[in-house]
């Protein structure tokens, strides 16, 4: 499991003044390499392992755990190894009824206050996601759709929800990323749904589509659990392996 990604150069050495702290740049690499599947539901390390890989003393290390463990990327066992959370049915669907209730608000906000450089910014963020698609570049895909939901929320005077929203997101990512290989066609078609709602400003039409675009991961977890059950925590109350599903016509974001 190598997490470098920096062509030789340690976390460390890369830090300069004003650049994160060396527990951030951390945290982001395992929160990226936790979230691309990388480091997979069930994998195990160590700090000690951590911070030879990425050439940091052991207490930066230790932050970020701790960190990832707040969010439910990992669980800190004492004196064992850290692993990686399998992915949560219940608190992905908590996340999602959290989000969707947030973001149906900003889009309606967002289509009394917005102004014209939002709806170019927005299609501008769909364009990048058109190309992104083209050479398979899926992290970027997922960067701009968090870009995209940022922006809305950012246009309309509610970047402080878009941070709530950013906090609480967490085990949806890793299901949203896991969609993208079949998944990035529809992601685009709704957005630019959303986009042509707001610039009629047809605050109905905006919140419908919003909701419909967060509501469907239900039905994505259905297929994912299916095409990856190894990644998926036991349903809660259930021992047992879920049922088989069909997939359905139009997954989910």
């Amino acid at each position: 499991m190598d997490l470098l990604s920096t062509k030789g150069e340690t976390l460390a050495e890369r830090s300069e003044t004003g650049d994160p702290t060396i527990a951030d740049r951390v945290f982001a690499t395992l929160h990226s390499a936790i979230l691309t599947l990388q480091m997979p539901p069930g994998a195990k390390f160590s700090e000690a392992e951590i911070a030879k890989q990425l050439g940091v003393s052991r207490q930066p290390v230790r932050e970020a755990f701790i960190r990832l463990a707040q969010i439910e990327f990992v669980r800190i066992q004492p004196k064992r190894a850290t692993e990686v959370c399998k992915i949560s049915e219940a608190a992905v669907l908590n996340a999602r009824f959290i989000r969707e209730a947030l973001e149906a608000a900003i889009v309606r906000d967002a289509c009394a206050h917005c102004e014209d450089g939002l709806i170019d910014c927005l299609e501008d963020i769909v364009e990048r996601q058109r190309k992104a698609v083209d050479i398979n570049e899926r992290e970027l895909f997922h960067d701009l759709d968090d870009a995209f939901h940022r922006s809305i929320a950012e246009g309309s005077g509610r970047g402080l929800v878009w941070t709530l929203i950013n906090e609480q997101k967490a085990q949806m990512d890793r299901v949203r990323y896991l969609s993208l290989a079949f998944n990035e066609p529809v992601v685009i078609k709704e957005h630019a749904a959303i986009i042509d709602a707001l610039r009629d400003r047809d605050a109905a039409r905006a919140e419908a589509a919003m909701r419909h675009h967060l509501s469907r991961i239900n039905s994505l977890i259905a297929v994912l659990r299916q095409q990856h059950p190894q990644y998926f925590a036991a349903p809660e109350g259930d021992g047992s392996p879920p049922e088989t599903v069909k997939e359905p016509d139009d997954p989910a974001p």
